[in-house]
Formats: C-alpha cells, structure tokens, sequence
C-alpha cells in the first residue's frame, strides 16, 4: 500500500462522510425544526420602535 492508495481511501472516507451528512441534514426528522429555524427572522415578539421615536422620548425626559 502506497500513499496513492491512502489517497484513494481518504477520498472515498470523505465522499462517504459528505453524503451522510448531507443525508443526515435532508432527512424528514430535521424538516420541523428547519422550518422554525426559518421563521426566527420574521417572529419578532417586540414591537418596532423607530431610533428618531426612541430620541425624541429620550429628550422629552
């Protein structure tokens, strides 16, 4: 065995490890939580409150 062959192995480790992992990330069990991960930006509590608001109320204090 060569350094040519550990090549080919390591290649073929990592392609292996890629795939289960791009595996692991698509898999229906992880669709839930993608789906609220990707409405964090657009679920917001607060209400929004303009910086010029926020200075006049300071001023006005």
């Amino acid at each position: 065995m060569d350094i040519n062959d550990l090549r080919s192995l390591f290649t073929v480790l990592a392609f292996i490890a890629f795939v289960g992992i791009v595996w692991w990330a698509y898999s229906d069990r992880r669709k839930t939580t993608y789906d609220e991960a990707a409405m964090l930006p657009l679920d917001d509590d607060s209400p929004f409150v303009p910086q010029a608001m926020q200075n006049q109320e300071r001023k006005s204090s």
